[in-house]
């Protein structure tokens, strides 16, 4: 027996044909509408008619049909394009035998209209259409509650429907767009030149984290996903360009949780002569910034928390950090057996393959990040943890790195970048041995092109990581990462 969406498939089906058999383009090239429905309705507006007036100039407008109500001679019907939605009265004495074709009619197909703008007895501008022109038969129903989709799931593996049915997340993902739009104009106008790095790339370098392997056939060789553009933003610096970002997509195969997408887009931006102190400064400049253009205020709520993202952000040492909250001093634990010895006897374990820099982090993530709730950069990070990062001037055990935390998550990560050649071709060796005694994956890997390209010269170059999901995660008040990406990465159903 055939369940109730196979039967409605099959009744628009039908209706379908008999538009057909009408002579009736079902699905027409294009339609010329005059106006978005939400400039029509500001142009009525701002006329202030009075009740029952007509407007004497006529409209085009188009959009999809949501609602539905009365019959026989007249009609009425919801539409809505991407700017809003309106109503539209429609009588059989105007439109004659082109009010036929509302029979053939359902939720969800696109529809044009013309007729004159005028406001109801109720108070609601309304189209008095003597045209209709069916522009797009939908063939399966919209959603029956539509006031919003509920399945979480359904959401995300049919996110035109969850579009469609959820104001809400049409005003998350205007958010985002208007977030990537502000810190384009923010770096633009602080000289920064936009650019564009290669996705495939032979070595996956330039952070730690496992790449996706793929082939390419002509060459025959294997590429991977790249996991940054950290490595050639950099050749870019040494090319002459002095401060470069790029907004993109970046791919590791990680996990999924609501934190973590296998893919994400990032900002990475780099400026010669510059240190991980201005980069601090810009980053904080540029998120307040970006609120107060995006969201209209320094606040935002996220969870239970105001997020205040007014300068200055508080600054706290990473070692001092978890030494208060854990109650490890990390530098009386010099190797791996001892720190992770004293961690154990805090009942915190680390799935191997077991180094320093993943036992710092462990502590960082266990202990410190919960609590960073109002934005906060962590600065100088034990050089185990960072190998693409400059030493301290006055600690060589420490680096020139800070992560910016906001709501317990990390949504920053950069440094003053290291510039020695010698230096950077050591570590990476250190990297490439870790690889290969203990099998570690999310190393990072040495560059060889990069290195070459190093030893002709790199300025002094501070560097900047950005997670722009996260961040707008925190204007939207939005708990899953999930939530911010049109298409999320999800488990095979």
């Amino acid at each position: 027996m055939a369940d109730r969406g196979e039967d409605i498939n099959r009744q628009r089906l039908a209706k379908l044909e008999r538009v057909r058999n009408q002579n009736i383009d079902p699905y027409p090239t294009s339609y010329r509408r005059t106006h978005t429905i939400q400039k029509a309705v500001e142009l009525f507006e701002k006329r202030r008619p009075k009740a029952h007036s007509v407007r004497p100039r006529p409209r085009s407008l188009a959009g999809r049909i949501i609602a539905r109500r009365g019959m026989g001679k007249a009609t009425f019907l919801d539409i809505r394009d991407g700017s809003g939605k309106i109503q539209v009265y429609l009588r059989k004495d105007r439109l004659r035998e082109n009010y036929n074709l509302l029979r053939d009619l359902d939720i969800g197909d696109f529809i044009g209209v013309r007729g004159n703008l005028f406001r109801t007895a109720t108070g609601e501008t309304t189209v008095d259409a003597n045209e209709l022109i069916l522009l797009t038969k939908s063939l399966r129903p919209l959603p029956e509650k539509w006031h919003g989709l509920a399945d979480v799931e359904k959401r995300y593996r049919q996110r035109y429907l969850d579009l469609l049915t959820n104001e809400s997340t049409r005003r998350t993902f205007s958010i985002r767009a208007r977030v990537i739009s502000a810190m384009r104009r923010f770096l633009d106008k602080r000289g920064f030149l936009e650019v564009e790095t290669p996705m495939l790339l032979p070595v996956a370098a330039g952070a730690m984290a496992r790449p996706f392997v793929t082939h390419h056939q002509a060459l025959d060789r294997e590429l991977y996903l790249r996991i940054a553009t950290e490595l050639h933003l950099k050749r870019l610096i040494i090319g002459g360009l002095d401060k470069v970002y790029e907004i993109g997509r970046i791919f590791r195969n990680e996990g999924i949780d609501t934190q973590h997408n296998p893919e994400f887009t990032s900002l990475e931006s780099y400026e010669a002569y510059a240190d991980y102190n201005d980069v601090m400064n810009m980053v904080e400049e540029m998120v307040h910034l970006i609120a107060l253009e995006v969201v209209g205020d320094a606040k935002a709520t996220f969870g239970d928390h105001i997020i205040d993202f007014s300068p200055p952000w508080r600054r706290a040492y990473l070692l001092e950090e978890i030494r208060d909250r854990s109650g490890i001093d990390i530098e009386d634990y010099p190797d791996v057996e001892s720190l992770s010895s004293v961690m154990a006897e805090k009942g915190v374990q680390v799935e191997p393959p077991i180094t320093r820099g993943r036992l710092i982090d462990k502590l960082l993530s266990e202990f410190v990040e919960p609590h960073l709730i109002q934005p906060t950069f962590l600065v100088d990070y034990p050089i185990e943890t960072s190998p693409l990062a400059k030493q301290k001037r006055d600690n060589p055990k420490l680096v020139e790195r800070f992560e910016g935390f906001v709501g317990g998550m990390e949504v920053a990560n950069a440094f003053t970048e290291l510039n020695d050649p010698i230096e950077q071709r050591s570590r990476f060796l250190a990297q490439e041995e870790i690889r290969a005694t203990l099998g570690d994956e999310e190393v990072d890997r040495l560059d060889e092109e990069f290195l070459v390209a190093l030893e002709h010269g790199m300025p002094p170059t501070g560097g900047l990581g950005m997670g722009i999901d996260r961040l707008v995660m925190f204007l939207t008040n939005q708990q899953s990462i999930r939530e911010v990406i049109l298409f999320p990465q999800l488990r095979s159903k």
